[in-house]
């Protein structure tokens, strides 16, 4: 049996282990939130190095990348400076592979019902193979990284500024620490509904879920969430603000979906190469896995 181990900053209440059958070989998924402890996630990666197939990181990205180029988050690198044998990735290359193609396959499913094509994407440049997803199937975006990465309530509204802001921040933003990076432990689970107007007035929501869901607003009837990482407890807190549709872009295994790390780690597992996988590679595993996002009618 293979083993895939994401260790996040996140939540230890969103824990979960799963097995299930990928090509043939039998995977284990086992998701350990350390509720924003630093050291205990270094120790935990420390410990498990060579003993598991794959690591996720998760809670937070080791960099950001963008079509220009990488941006080290140095302190997330510190995470997992110890680890010498088991590959590691932060879901990074199914960003840049699977989410690049999920708004042209939400046009095939239910484009006809999307009017307008407006999207409020919370953060645009850490999820950049979404968000040209969304501009490559004709959607006016509107960015709130400056809002949600660094409580700057300002919106960017265009991709030439989503990208000159990237150009200038994240060189900055690479030396910041986590806890101003990203909500983690118990910040995760708190909601504090901010920045309506730009949820409400915006058909599509999309980003990651704990970005998304840490200022949602009370009313959301009628929208579609396009997202990733949801407990069934989300999908409840979504349905009853009214969500209409929930797109995940990752596969729900027993009743949840995890984040993009944890699924890029088991497909390492499942390759057996003893290393982090090319994006062709990334590719032809989910060609092969028949991967797909997920719709969900909620309201």
């Amino acid at each position: 049996m293979k083993h895939a181990v994401s260790v996040s900053l996140g939540s230890s209440t969103r824990n979960k282990t799963v097995e299930v059958d990928l090509l043939g070989e039998t995977v284990r998924i086992e998701r350990i939130g350390t509720d924003g402890d630093e050291a205990k996630a270094r120790q935990l990666f420390r410990e498990m190095d060579g003993k598991v197939d794959a690591f996720g990181v998760g809670g937070i990205d080791l960099g950001v990348a963008t079509p220009w180029k990488w941006y080290p988050l140095y302190s997330a690198l510190k995470l997992v400076q110890d680890v010498k044998q088991t590959p590691c990735v932060d879901g990074n290359g199914i960003r840049e592979t699977l989410e690049t193609r999920v708004m042209q396959w939400v046009e095939r499913k239910i484009g006809d019902e999307i009017q307008p094509k407006t999207a409020f994407l919370v953060a645009g440049i850490t999820r950049y193979g979404m968000t040209e997803s969304f501009v490559n199937a004709g959607y006016q975006c509107v960015f709130g990284d400056l809002m949600f990465g660094l409580d700057i309530p300002m919106a960017i509204q265009s991709m030439r500024s989503l990208n000159a802001a990237a150009r200038i921040l994240m060189p900055i933003v690479g030396r910041m620490p986590l806890s101003m990076l990203y909500p983690t432990g118990e910040k995760q689970e708190k909601i504090t509904p901010k920045y309506e107007k730009y949820y409400q007035g915006n058909t599509v929501t999309g980003g990651d879920f704990l970005y998304v869901k840490q200022h949602l607003p009370d009313d959301m009837r009628g929208k579609i969430i396009v997202t990733n990482t949801t407990t069934p407890a989300d999908v409840e807190a979504l349905k009853q603000r009214g969500v209409k549709y929930l797109v995940t872009t990752t596969l729900e295994l027993d009743g949840r979906t995890f984040g993009t790390n944890m699924m890029e780690a088991a497909l390492i597992a499942v390759a057996g190469k003893g290393r982090v996988l090319t994006n062709a590679e990334l590719n032809d595993l989910i060609d092969r896995l028949g991967l797909e996002p997920q719709l969900r009618k909620l309201n």
